[in-house]
């Protein structure tokens, strides 16, 4: 419960430097931020309503204590990032920095998550089953996911924005893919 409590609170100061620099992030969290942007529905609530159509697929491939550990993962970070700026307000941050913190905090909460048997969801579930699965690096499939999700994004933000995302999701990945390797601690 503390994990899930820690990693929620880091993934949701990431989300505050992201949205206080007006960047994206990759993962079902960006495809929320591409929404949230265009259409100005709650980051908080769309974060959650993203992740909805995961849950089965988390539970076939996962299991059930696994797939309920994510739901309380992302219930937790959708809740925390709706209040955020009731908790935090960031009268500015340079974005350069918003990118590389945003970036390393973010993969500190992933990391986190997995360690105990939890994910954000979505992309994140399918990265940890084909790491279990295949043996791919879940930090390398999440990777390419991400960029793919950014790229999606530039119609939404400046082409400066557009490479700070950029940067920062290769900073979060990368700790993603140093610290994650199969045989590691699991909290499980």
């Amino acid at each position: 419960l503390l994990a899930l409590v820690a990693g929620s609170l880091l993934m949701a100061l990431a989300v505050a430097f992201f949205r206080q620099a007006g960047l994206l992030t990759g993962g079902t969290t960006g495809v929320a931020f591409l929404v949230h942007y265009t259409s100005g529905l709650p980051l908080g609530a769309v974060l959650f309503v993203v992740n909805l159509p995961f849950y089965v697929f988390s539970w076939l491939a996962m299991g059930p204590l696994f797939t309920l550990k994510t739901f309380g993962a992302v219930l937790g970070f959708s809740a925390l990032t709706e209040f955020m700026p009731e908790l935090l307000r960031i009268d500015h941050i340079h974005p350069a920095y918003a990118a590389v913190a945003a970036g390393f905090l973010a993969g500190t909460g992933i990391l986190i998550f997995i360690r105990h048997g939890a994910s954000l969801g979505g992309i994140g579930v399918m990265a940890l089953y084909l790491q279990k699965r295949k043996g791919w690096r879940a930090g390398l499939s999440q990777m390419v996911c991400d960029v793919l999700i950014l790229l999606s994004g530039m119609a939404v933000v400046p082409l400066k924005a557009m490479l700070l995302s950029i940067l920062s999701a290769l900073a979060m990945n990368m700790v993603i893919a140093m610290n994650h390797r199969r045989g590691r601690y699991f909290g499980f």
